[in-house]
């Protein structure tokens, strides 16, 4: 049976300190920029680390909230969060461009990748942002959602994103981290939950239900706790799936 080929994509430069172990099992990622974590020093790292892996090098804006990781949402006036992502991302690009490597893609981080889900306002704010990159730059959003539509529309290039090791409620959103349930940390079950969505098209809630799910790359969290051991089961036994991460 062919095999079916996937993107793995993990949030890196975050200070975690697991990126150079995790780089060499996935195939793209999505590295700080300043908001959330991370500086000039450690994008400058990390994407070098990814060149060096053949791994596909993104931008990962955010609320500027290092004090809350970027995971509680802000209000912002329209001008000053342009202001505030666009000046992430434009610095992102440049480093970038000193070392010869090019910018795939574009996602947004914590409180303002789910507050953009459902948005349509603020989503289009966040498009105005980064208007400057749709034709080069691919956008990584999820399946269904208010920032999707208004892409589209604007013109943008996108890629459905899913989340291997978060849990979906029935409206299709991701769990609220407040929850117990939220994080999916055992391995095999994370690469069960991928599976079902490459082969079935669909997410299994924790109630049992399933939802439907498109995605093109599906992302693994650098800072869940068994974030490696998860990425080193899923290279091991991806091949039982019938998956093959594609570099």
């Amino acid at each position: 049976m062919e095999k079916n080929y996937i993107d793995i994509n993990c949030d890196l430069g975050e200070g975690i300190g697991n990126d150079e172990h995790i780089l060499p099992l996935i195939s793209s990622c999505s590295i700080a920029c300043g908001g959330h974590a991370g500086n000039d020093e450690t994008i400058r790292k990390v994407a070098r680390l990814a060149k060096f892996n053949n791994v596909k090098v993104g931008a990962h804006p955010s609320y500027p909230d290092k004090e809350n990781f970027g995971r509680v949402s802000l209000w912002m006036a329209k001008d000053e969060l342009i202001a505030s992502v666009k000046g992430q991302v434009d610095n992102f690009a440049s480093i970038l461009r000193e070392e010869d490597i090019d910018m795939y893609h574009i996602k947004a981080h914590g409180a303002l990748y789910n507050d953009i889900v459902s948005d349509t306002e603020l989503a289009r704010t966040f498009l105005n942002a980064i208007d400057a990159y749709k034709t080069t730059t691919v956008l990584y959003v999820p399946f269904n959602s208010a920032i999707e539509g208004e892409a589209l529309v604007a013109g943008f290039q996108i890629k459905y994103e899913a989340f291997g090791d978060r849990n979906y409620t029935d409206g299709g959103l991701l769990v609220s981290r407040q929850m117990e349930n939220a994080v999916i940390e055992e391995p095999q079950a994370v690469l069960e939950h991928i599976a079902r969505m490459v082969h079935e098209r669909e997410a299994r809630l924790p109630s049992g239900k399933r939802i439907r799910m498109l995605a093109d790359t599906y992302c693994i969290h650098g800072d869940t706790p068994s974030a490696l051991e998860i990425l080193t089961y899923i290279s091991n036994h991806q091949t039982m799936y019938n998956l093959q991460i594609k570099k």
